[in-house]
């Protein structure tokens, strides 16, 4: 147990510097334009847009501060970044206040519903009608 206190400092801060380092990748270099940044394989092979397509582009957008053009690229970056960010909230205020919180991604209302409009997404961004088009990156 004592070794496991030792090296989840060591994680957190390979974590947080992981998340440093690509976000600077994304803020300064645009994956539209940048060749090491890797293209969709679903997209590649089929032709259809997965629920991740355009999440990249989306992600360089927000960090130049262009919330709406971000949006245009992946309409889901705000779920994941909302799920992102209550998740770890959740963890910090435990580790903060010494606490156990009940974390409603847990539930599996919550991930049945997370997973309907993943699926929902995918399909109705594949139809080539107004207004589904609008949901393609």
């Amino acid at each position: 147990m004592e070794v496991l206190n030792k090296i989840k400092p060591f994680v957190i801060i390979l974590v947080v510097i992981t998340f440093i380092f690509i976000s600077y990748l994304y803020y300064h270099y645009n994956p539209s334009e940048s060749w090491f940044f890797p293209k969709c394989p679903f997209y590649s092979l089929t032709g259809i847009y997965c629920p991740g397509c355009g999440s990249q582009r989306a992600t360089h957008q927000l960090l130049q501060g262009h919330f709406f053009e971000g949006l245009k690229h992946n309409f889901l970056i705000i779920l994941l970044a909302l799920v992102m960010l209550y998740d770890a909230l959740i963890k910090l205020f435990g580790i903060v206040f010494k606490r156990t919180y009940k974390n409603l991604l847990h539930k599996s209302k919550t991930t049945y519903t997370i997973l309907i409009v993943v699926i929902l997404f995918w399909i109705l961004r594949n139809i080539n009608l107004y207004p589904f088009t609008i949901l393609a990156p």
